[in-house]
C-alpha cells in the first residue's frame, strides 16, 4: 500500500512540475536612456535572420512582438526609432528522481536471506524516473535606429513545446508577453 501511495504521491508531483508553463524572464537596459523619446519601431531584419529557429517560428515571434508593441502605444514605421531583434537558444534539460523502496524480509538476525527474518530494511527496487524537457530561451532586444546601440534586452526562459502547433504558438504568445512586460523599464 505504502508503494502505491508513493507512486501516486510522486506522479501528482511530476504532473504539477510538468503542466507549469511559467516563464521566467529578466530584462536589462541602459539606465541613461529616456524611453519616453522612443514611439516608432521596425525588425531588424540581419539580427532576425541569425535567429537559428524556423522561418514559421521567426514570424510567430515577431507577430507577437508586434501585437505587444502596438498595444503598449508605439507604431510601427519604415523611419523607425527602434529596431527590434531576436536571439534564441535551447538545451535538453535531463530531471533524474530516484527513489528505493526498501521492504521486503530481511533484517537484523543472524541467518536465512539478507541478515535475518523480519520487516526491515531488506530487498527493493529502484524507482529511476528520467524525464527530457528543451528548455528554450528566447532574447529580444531594441536597438537605437540611430546610434545603433543596444538599449533594452528582455530573456524569457522555459519549457518549449513542439508538437503541438496550436500550443506551440500559445507559448510562444507567453514568452513575448511575459518578456514585454519589462519593457518600457520602469522609471527610477
Amino acid at each position: 500500500m505504502k508503494r502505491i501511495t508513493k507512486l501516486a504521491l510522486l506522479l501528482l508531483v511530476f504532473i504539477a512540475v510538468s503542466s507549469c508553463s511559467s516563464v521566467r524572464v529578466a530584462a536589462d537596459y541602459d539606465h541613461n536612456i529616456n524611453f519616453d523619446n522612443y514611439k516608432t519601431f521596425a525588425f531588424y531584419k540581419t539580427g532576425i535572420d541569425k535567429a537559428e529557429i524556423s522561418d514559421l517560428d521567426k514570424r510567430r515571434i515577431l507577430r507577437a512582438i508586434e501585437k505587444e508593441l502596438l498595444a503598449k502605444g508605439y507604431a510601427k514605421s519604415d523611419d523607425p526609432d527602434l529596431l527590434v531583434s531576436i536571439f534564441t537558444k535551447s538545451n535538453q534539460r535531463v530531471d533524474v528522481w530516484n527513489g528505493w523502496n526498501n521492504w521486503g524480509w530481511g533484517g537484523f538476525g543472524a541467518w536465512g536471506w539478507g541478515p535475518g527474518w523480519g520487516w526491515g530494511p531488506g530487498w527493493g527496487w529502484n524507482n529511476n524516473m528520467v524525464s527530457t524537457k528543451t528548455e528554450g530561451v528566447l532574447f529580444i532586444d531594441l536597438i537605437d535606429a540611430k546610434k545603433k546601440e543596444l538599449v533594452w534586452q528582455g530573456t524569457g526562459t522555459g519549457y518549449l513545446i513542439t508538437r503541438n502547433l496550436e500550443k506551440k504558438e500559445a507559448r510562444i504568445n507567453e514568452f513575448v508577453t511575459e518578456v514585454m512586460t519589462k519593457f518600457p523599464p520602469e522609471k527610477e
